[in-house]
C-alpha cells in the first residue's frame, strides 16, 4: 500500500525524524525511510516536476508517519494546533501527508520561508504578516506548485500538504512499512 520516495525521484530528503533535529529533540524514527500512498507519491512527483520549470528542488522532511510516532509528536507538542490528535488519525499516518520546501536546483540551499519547519509559532501560517515579503513569496510559490499538483495546505504550517482525500484511507502503523518497521 505504501510506496517509497527517494533522491533516485530527484527529490531532495532530510527526514528530521529519523534525527535528533526535529520537536522532541530525539529520534522517532528507527531508520529514514520516506514513504505515500501511491496516490500522493504521484502527485509529489508531478510537483517535482512544476518545481523544475522554476529552477528548484523540492525537500522532504516528512511523509508517511506511523501512529507510534504521531503518538510521540502528540506528547511532544503543547499547541495542539500543530499536531493532529493521533486518535483521531491524522493524515500523516494516511501516507496522505507530505512536508516540504523548496530549494534551489544548483546549490541545493533551501530557499527562506520566514520560520523553520516545524515551527510552533503563528509565523508559521500562510500569509502571516510578520513573515517578509520576499518569503512570503517562496511560500506562495510552493503552494501554488502544490495546489496545481492535486495537494491541499494547512493553514497554519506552511510545509504541510494533504491530499484532499487523505481520510479515505486508514490510519497505519509502523508495521506497513515495506521492509519492516520505521
Amino acid at each position: 500500500m505504501l510506496t517509497p520516495i527517494t533522491e533516485d525521484d530527484g527529490l531532495l530528503l532530510d527526514l528530521r525524524y529519523a534525527t535528533p533535529d526535529n520537536l522532541t529533540g530525539r529520534p522517532i524514527y528507527r531508520r529514514p525511510v520516506a514513504m505515500l500512498l501511491p496516490l500522493a507519491r504521484r502527485r509529489l512527483l508531478r510537483a517535482r516536476d512544476q518545481a523544475a520549470a522554476f529552477g528548484l528542488r523540492l525537500k522532504v522532511f516528512d511523509a508517511f508517519r506511523p501512529i507510534e510516532a504521531q503518538w510521540a509528536l502528540w506528547h511532544a507538542v503543547e499547541d495542539k494546533r500543530f499536531v493532529s490528535d493521533p486518535r483521531a488519525g491524522g493524515v500523516h499516518p494516511r501516507g496522505a501527508a507530505v512536508d516540504l520546501t523548496l530549494c534551489d536546483a544548483v546549490t541545493g540551499a533551501e530557499l527562506p520561508m520566514g520560520t523553520g519547519f516545524d515551527a510552533v509559532t503563528a509565523e508559521s501560517a500562510h500569509g502571516h504578516p510578520g513573515v517578509p515579503v520576499p518569503d512570503q513569496r517562496q511560500r506562495a510559490l510552493l503552494l501554488g506548485i502544490m495546489v496545481a499538483a492535486g495537494w491541499a495546505p494547512y493553514s497554519l504550517e506552511w510545509w504541510h500538504y494533504e491530499l484532499p482525500e487523505a481520510r479515505d484511507y486508514p490510519p497505519l502503523t509502523a508495521t506497513a512499512v515495506p521492509g519492516g518497521p520505521m
